[in-house]
């Protein structure tokens, strides 16, 4: 009997031991390999693959502060604020500007080219260029959150690129320098759409023709487009550019050639002509404007002259200047020192000085009645890039 029970125990514990196992057997599924970023070196430093794609992705900016005394920033008197204290009266106080700057760019092999994109957005808060003057109803001197900027937005496959950037007038010859003013005599205007093809040659020799939108008032005004052409020979001590840009508002052409030397791994030197038709004022339902100025020809009157360069001292500090004249005898000069605390972090110091109201332009209208005068202002900057 004892032998009968155990037996039937034994089963009994079993079963009951099998039925637990058979309810709590669990099916673990095999582990997803994990997709880590790629670094993407084909197209420099800072890329790496989007996961999944064969895309590479650079995202990148930079953060700046720009505190300016004097005429600094728009070289025309800025900045007379009013006294708190005494209703009427009025103060010089200083421009200043941040921005956070957020770039991106793409690149990618494709059958047809590499296919890259570049974006570049502007957030800025400060006070705006404008006096005050006892005007009560003036607000340029406050801070505020100003308008975003989409500054690029393009897409490139191979030598073709399409939509937001600058005109090629000044891309492809050159910036007037590197100082922080560059324009205080105006070379060309800067943001347009675009419809451009690049073509490289070899042996240096380089071309671009570039269809364009313009904007502001200077955008185009029928189907037609502005057209730029340029052309380049590019060595080792230097380069000889020269392009020229027909206005299709105006039906006016304007062009500038321009020399870059290199005289050693320190020192650089460039010296710019522009020369565009200048319209008469009894010619104004034809005029570029009532100034004589454009898109292409900013400057005054027919010709304007741009020089300077940029010695390097050492790997951290480097002084640029730039000197500029036009046909109205307006007279620029901007001189810096910039300096790299450490890699990424930049300080530069200015000092620019203008000379307007000289010009032989001929009129009657109080309009153009512009006295001589001179003006003078600093900035100083703080730049981390990113």
């Amino acid at each position: 009997m004892n032998i009968k029970s155990l037996l039937l125990g034994s089963a009994a514990a079993l079963i009951a031991v099998s039925g637990a196992r058979a309810a709590d057997a669990v099916t673990v599924a095999e582990p997803e390999p994990a997709e880590y970023v790629k670094i993407c070196d084909v197209y420099g430093a800072g890329y790496f693959y989007i996961p999944g794609t064969e895309t590479c992705l650079r995202i990148g900016g930079y953060v700046r502060e720009d505190i300016g005394v004097g005429d600094a920033g728009s070289l025309d008197g800025v900045n007379h604020s009013p006294d708190h204290r005494d209703v009427g009266d009025s103060n010089s106080t200083y421009w200043k500007n941040t921005r956070f700057t957020l770039k991106t760019w793409t690149g990618q092999e494709t059958e047809l080219g590499t296919l890259k994109t570049y974006t570049e957005t502007r957030f800025n808060f400060g006070n705006n260029y404008g006096d005050y003057n006892g005007n009560p109803f003036s607000t340029g001197w406050q801070a505020n959150n100003k308008s975003y900027a989409l500054e690029f937005a393009y897409i490139q496959l191979g030598g073709l690129r399409v939509g937001a950037d600058e005109s090629a007038f000044d891309t492809f010859v050159g910036y007037a320098g590197n100082v922080i003013n560059d324009t205080i005599v105006p070379y060309g205007g800067f943001q347009t759409n675009v419809v451009q093809y690049y073509f490289d040659a070899g042996n240096g020799i380089s071309a671009v023709v570039s269809l364009e939108e313009g904007s502001g008032t200077d955008s185009i005004d029928s189907y037609v487009p502005h057209v730029v052409g340029g052309l380049k020979w590019t060595q080792g001590w230097g380069a000889v550019t020269g392009v020229v840009a027909y206005d299709s508002n105006y039906e006016s052409v304007s062009g500038k050639v321009r020399l870059d030397v290199n005289v050693n791994d320190a020192f650089s030197l460039f010296a710019m002509v522009g020369y565009g038709e200048t319209k008469h004022l009894e010619d104004i339902n034809n005029n570029i404007d009532v100034a004589g100025r454009g898109f292409y020809k900013p400057w005054g009157g027919s010709w304007a002259v741009w020089g300077g360069g940029t010695y390097k001292f050492n790997e951290k500090t480097a002084f640029n200047l730039q000197a500029s004249y036009d046909d109205w005898k307006d007279i620029g000069l901007a001189a810096n020192v910039a300096y790299t605390l450490v890699p990424g972090f930049t300080v530069t110091a200015e000092v620019d000085w203008q000379r307007v109201g000289q010009g032989s332009f001929d009129h009657d209208s109080v309009l153009f009645d512009a006295q001589k005068k001179n003006n003078v202002g600093g900035l100083l900057r703080f730049q981390r890039d990113f």
